[in-house]
C-alpha cells in the first residue's frame, strides 16, 4: 500500500487560512451581536435601579416629614412640660 502523503501548496495553505479567517470573522459578527444584546439588556437594568432610586427618594423625602413632625412633638412636649412646672411651683407658692 503506498501512504498518501498530502503536500502543502501555497494555494492549500491559502485555503486552509481563508476557511480560518471565515471562522474568525463569524465569531466576530456573533460577539458583535452579543455585545448588543447585553448593553441592551444592561441599559433595561439601568432603568430599573433608576426607578428603585426615584422611590427610595420618595421614601426618603416621607422619612424628613415625619422627622420633622416628631421635632415638634417634641418641642410641644417641653414646652408643655415647663407649663406644667411652672403652674405646680405657682400652686405650691400660693398655699405657702
Amino acid at each position: 500500500m503506498d501512504l498518501m502523503t498530502k503536500s502543502w501548496t501555497d494555494e492549500r495553505l491559502e485555503e486552509r487560512f481563508d476557511r480560518i479567517d471565515d471562522r474568525f470573522d463569524r465569531v466576530e459578527g456573533d460577539l458583535r451581536e452579543l455585545r448588543g444584546e447585553m448593553k441592551a439588556g444592561f441599559d433595561r437594568v439601568d432603568a430599573r435601579f433608576e426607578r428603585i432610586d426615584s422611590r427610595f427618594e420618595r421614601i426618603d423625602s416621607r422619612f424628613e416629614q415625619m422627622n420633622a413632625r416628631f421635632d415638634a412633638l417634641q418641642h410641644l412636649l417641653i414646652r408643655l412640660g415647663g407649663v406644667t412646672i411652672a403652674a405646680l411651683l405657682g400652686l405650691v407658692a400660693t398655699q405657702l
